[in-house]
């Protein structure tokens, strides 16, 4: 059964999906089960800056990938970003190679929020 608000991956040909209801069945492509990307945090940093960070702002909620700017390129860039409460997801926006990695949402800011971003190279990131 799948997660709901799992992010899957192909690790055949990279089709990454995400799950908004969970019903019975295995997500398949490329005639292999799906993987499901855990979601890694601060303590498997390492060198990389992929750790989404959320500030309050005067008008909600602002999400920046990482202490510094993450890389924005073709080959390596942050795919999308999610605001979660709990296991619901309030909103979330896509970036594209060239965009700052920086989210602002219109949402009442609480310390339960949490942030995940999908790195196209380094996988799921939460903060």
């Amino acid at each position: 059964m799948a997660e709901k608000m799992g992010i899957y991956k192909c690790e055949i040909c990279g089709n990454v999906v995400g799950v908004l209801e969970a019903h019975e069945g295995e997500l398949v492509c490329c005639e292999k089960p799906m993987v499901l990307q855990e979601e890694k945090t601060a303590a498997q940093e390492g060198k990389e800056k992929h750790v989404p960070v959320i500030e309050k702002t005067d008008s909600g909620v602002k999400v920046t990938v990482g202490s510094v700017n993450h890389p924005m390129e073709d080959k390596h860039y942050i795919v999308i970003i999610q605001l979660m409460k709990g296991d619901k997801m309030l909103t979330c926006k896509k970036l594209f190679p060239g965009d700052e990695p920086v989210a602002e949402f219109n949402v009442e800011y609480s310390d339960d929020l949490v942030a995940r971003e999908y790195c196209n190279l380094h996988g799921l990131w939460k903060s």
